[in-house]
């Protein structure tokens, strides 16, 4: 069973706040009747109608957003800078964001209405890999990359360890692209990883997701994902690939 508020929000109609007002100004109908009570809970068997038009369940679709740098990764902002959602003008359903990238960090971000995954996704437990390439000044000493492979010290707590791999450098320069796949998502981790070597990153881009390359998108493009592929990302999370989050 699920919250009356939040079947009406999945199916596009309104928020989740804007959702709880409709009940409240008796405007929402469960199997014929008026409800105007919040947290009213219904199943899939419930006929549920908003002003009489009944509700439909929102198809449930999933892209994968090369972000560019420069763009927000929210479905919408106060600056009125560019968010990721700007991206799918023509889609119909009210897709988010699956965690967080950066403003100036570009890379693969999955874009979805699937809450229940999203929600899986983003928790730790499930370890979900993130394959970074950071452009790095100066070159990173070899005892340098053994610290970040067992973890840094940050100021929220030693962070987990991870792959690191010097994918090139140029001494000359004085720089170096390297390699870093973590599993957490703190913010602006990598980045601060690097800080506290005194490290400046001076590009990054999430190469990967999971399993999910950026191959053949340039930034601003998107595709959508293979049912496979949706049904990879329910078995990295433990969910059932018949679940219904409604």
């Amino acid at each position: 069973m699920e919250r009356l508020q939040k079947i009406i929000a999945q199916a596009g109609i309104a928020s989740r706040r804007k959702a709880e007002l409709l009940i409240q100004s008796g405007r929402v109908q469960v199997n014929g009747k008026r409800v105007t009570v919040l947290g009213t809970k219904v199943t899939e068997k419930d006929k549920i109608a908003v002003d009489g038009v009944p509700v439909q369940k929102e198809i449930l679709v999933y892209f994968l957003l090369y972000k560019p740098a420069g763009v927000i990764s929210s479905v919408k902002d106060d600056r009125n800078r560019t968010t990721v959602v700007d991206f799918f003008q023509q889609v119909p359903q009210r897709i988010f964001p699956v965690g967080r990238l950066d403003y100036d960090t570009s890379g693969a971000i999955l874009m979805t209405n699937d809450g229940k995954l999203a929600n899986r996704l983003m928790h730790p437990k499930f370890e979900i890999d993130k394959t970074y390439i950071a452009t790095v000044h100066p070159v990173p000493e070899a005892s340098q990359l053994r610290k970040l492979s067992s973890g840094i010290r940050l100021d929220d707590g030693m962070t987990a360890p991870a792959k690191v791999q010097l994918v090139e450098s140029d001494y000359l320069k004085k720089t170096a692209m390297v390699r870093l796949t973590i599993h957490e998502g703190r913010n602006r981790q990598v980045r601060r990883m690097f800080a506290a070597l005194d490290i400046h990153v001076r590009k990054l881009k999430r190469e990967r997701y999971g399993f999910l390359s950026l191959a053949g998108l340039h930034p601003g493009d998107a595709r959508s994902l293979k049912p496979h592929e949706v049904k990879t990302l329910y078995h990295m999370t433990h969910l059932d690939t018949g679940h219904d989050d409604r």
